[in-house]
């Protein structure tokens, strides 16, 4: 591939100065977006490792910000180097933050007060109190008290930025309960709530005598998700739900008397009673049997991704449409790989409905288009392959002479993710450069070397690659965001240590380069 023209940034900072783009508010970002990826991809920019830290607890990202001690304390990842934004006053063990998830302002929305336009950090403690937090400041700008009946402990969202639900954990009951043959008839909770402002839409049960023996529940974009062991995964309108077996509607602030107690809803003690418990099986929507309950939906138009009910099949998938079943042509998916760790697949998150299948030495994206002459039908094709740098083993299948004159062939293969051989580990996507980021890593010697690359999306053109200066272990816990201009690495060791490795962008004042690589396909 020759060279082509890199993008004059002069020229598009001096369009977006003169106003060429003021018509529509999104060009600007996208403009800017696209002088940053110049800036990322160009050979002369180089990711210095700015920062270097260790913690006995979890360490979490979310978007510029780096949390440490149960989400205590919170490290800006912006600056030149990594400041601190706010740390809270120390607290018990029964009021650690115990999951949190980073909330946005929407667009578009009257909200009520001028804070709310801030970014929030929505958090549970470990005593079942919702807390809403100022991302800057680690100020509390809204509390809820959950409920005394369980304990709960995982925050998701069902509707990204808009709907999140909160879930207790499993009521298994006491060892005395098993042993006497008692059941525990709620088996889970899940509080969902409208957010900011804060509004409730109810607390459910997940109980035996309807759903048997759940080993799981969820809420996802709408849908009540019940797995089981199995293998079996139900699916069923949380609306439906609702609209049917909610047995009072409940306002926070409000008050309101329950089963004979009174109190106000949302404040200790009273909580928020349980209003949403299901009398009857609920219309299904959907039922499938995928091995260890791994089930997901997307593709336009809808389909879905299963590994069949059975131990031998692990690592092959299924693409079948949702609407009636049917497998696509070439919807059997399997890497056949000789690997210690699995392959993976999901679907791509630019919603663009392709399918990105991970294996230790190719990442292969995939798309889903009708087939010719029969829109009723869908085939899976590849759109492009990302292969490992690899030599070939010399040595391999080479024939050995014994003393006695006999010559012996050795048979032998090494394992596709070998560690002496650069191994995919991890693979992301950086929504607003549109780029694919791919870790790979190589054992040499007693330690372990990694390198992030860059690749287009929409081509899978290698743009750039970043070494990892501090060694990788493959035994550890690892995980890479590629955020902007900014790469950060967290890594888990033996005996809860979590280190912390943040890389910036930093631009080679040195001679400027004349080409770039495009990202154009090969």
């Amino acid at each position: 591939m020759g060279p082509t023209q890199k993008p004059n940034v002069c020229r598009q900072l001096s369009r977006r100065a003169l106003g060429f783009f003021s018509r529509d508010a999104g060009v600007v970002q996208r403009t800017n977006l696209g002088i940053l990826r110049v800036l990322v991809c160009q050979e002369s920019t180089k990711f210095k490792n700015v920062w270097t830290t260790h913690s006995k607890s979890p360490i979490a990202y979310e978007r510029g910000r780096i949390y440490f001690d149960n989400y205590r304390c919170c490290v800006s990842s912006v600056a030149s180097e990594p400041r601190k934004l706010y740390e809270m006053p120390k607290c018990s063990k029964s009021e650690k933050i115990e999951d949190a998830l980073l909330w946005e302002c929407p667009v578009g929305e009257i909200l009520p007060n001028s804070s709310d336009y801030k970014s929030s950090l929505i958090a549970l403690t470990a005593h079942n109190w919702l807390f809403r937090i100022s991302a800057t400041t680690g100020k509390v700008l809204e509390k809820i008290y959950l409920a005394s009946y369980c304990k709960f402990r995982y925050l998701s969202w069902d509707t990204p930025q808009e709907v999140i639900a909160v879930k207790s954990a499993q009521n298994k009951g006491s060892v005395l309960a098993r042993q006497a043959g008692i059941q525990q008839p709620v088996l889970l909770y899940l509080a969902v709530f409208h957010v900011l402002p804060f509004s409730l839409i109810g607390i459910l049960e997940i109980n035996k005598k309807i759903f048997g023996n759940v080993t799981d529940a969820t809420l996802s974009h709408g849908i009540l998700i019940v797995m089981y062991s199995s293998g079996l995964v139900r699916l069923y309108s949380f609306q439906a739900i609702t609209e049917q077996f909610m047995q009072q509607k409940l306002d926070l602030g409000c008050a309101c008397r329950w089963g004979g107690t009174a109190g106000t809803v949302g404040e200790a003690p009273f909580g928020i009673p349980c209003n949403i418990k299901i009398t009857d099986t609920p219309p299904l929507l959907f039922e499938v049997s995928s091995l260890e309950n791994a089930f997901q939906i997307g593709g336009h138009p809808w389909h879905y991704i299963i590994t069949p009910n059975k131990k031998k099949q692990k690592g092959v998938f299924h693409i079948c449409a949702l609407k009636d079943n049917s497998l696509a042509k070439n919807g059997i998916q399997e890497m056949e790989c000789c690997s210690l760790e699995s392959d993976w697949i999901y679907f791509h998150p630019d919603a663009s409905g392709r399918i990105i299948h991970v294996g230790p030495n190719q990442v292969k994206v995939l798309k889903l288009n009708e087939v010719e002459n029969n829109s009723a039908q869908h085939q899976i094709s590849e759109d492009f392959v990302i292969l490992a740098n690899r030599e070939k083993n010399k040595n391999e299948n080479l024939p050995t002479v014994t003393a006695s004159g006999r010559v012996v062939k050795k048979n032998f293969n090494l394992l596709d993710d070998d560690p002496e051989q650069e191994t995919f580990k991890i693979v992301d996507y950086e929504d607003e450069l549109d780029l694919l980021s791919v870790v790979a890593v190589t054992q040499i010697d007693a330690e372990g070397k990694a390198h992030l690359d860059f690749h287009c999306n929409e081509y899978g053109t290698l743009l750039k690659s970043i070494p990892l200066v501090e060694s990788w272990d493959v035994t550890y816990s690892h995980e890479v965001y590629f955020d902007r201009d900014l790469v950060l690495h967290i890594e888990q060791k033996p005996s809860r240590v979590f280190s912390c490795y943040v890389y910036q962008m930093v631009c080679d004042p040195g001679e400027e380069e004349t080409t770039n690589r495009s990202c154009e396909k090969e």
